[in-house]
């Protein structure tokens, strides 16, 4: 080997060494494939499906099957208390950790809350995949849901509007997110 490419080498070594290590990650290595499930209710406490959030090393994927939806746009929050009785209102506001606003069409940085509204079709099947950059399942990760009182899903009447203000109406599902 050329005696003038090997420092080269080592500095791109270094550098994509240091680049990779400096990311923010929402996740710890040892948590990538850690599993949790919210069972999803309606309002009148009938079963109406799951979400599953598998942990990746950028963000979580997280996987909707749900039925019993009215047909149409919905918007779909983590909520910020893994409570979803006495009403759904008890899973508090979107989930927050460092005060973000609401929006992914809003010009200000939104909350790891958002997620893409979910369609449900005729029949009322919603069956989707949404990755969410911003939240994490690992104990010990910046913006984990497992906090002090977890973290809740919730599907609303209708689509959310992307903007400063949700504007997504009623909650009409809500599932409790639970470590698997």
């Amino acid at each position: 080997m050329n005696h003038k490419v090997l420092p080269a080498i080592i500095i791109i070594t270094l550098l994509s060494f240091v680049l990779v290590n400096c990311q923010n990650r929402t996740s710890d290595p040892s948590d990538i494939g850690a599993v949790a499930t919210a069972t999803m209710s309606g309002t009148d406490g009938a079963p109406m499906g799951s979400v599953t959030l598998t942990q990746g090393p950028n963000g979580l994927l997280v996987s909707v099957n749900m039925t019993g939806l009215p047909p149409g746009w919905h918007g779909f929050h983590l909520h910020e208390t893994g409570s979803c009785s006495p009403d759904f209102a008890a899973a508090g506001g979107h989930y927050s950790p460092g005060g973000h606003g609401h929006g992914f069409m809003h010009s200000s940085p939104h909350h790891p809350g958002d997620m893409p509204n979910i369609y449900a079709g005729p029949d009322g099947t919603a069956i989707a995949d949404v990755f969410n950059t911003k939240a994490a399942i690992g104990e010990d990760a910046d913006a984990t849901i497992f906090d002090s009182d977890g973290s809740a899903i919730i599907v609303h009447a209708k689509p959310d509007s992307y903007g400063e203000s949700p504007e997504a109406g009623d909650r009409i599902a809500c599932g409790v997110i639970t470590r698997n």
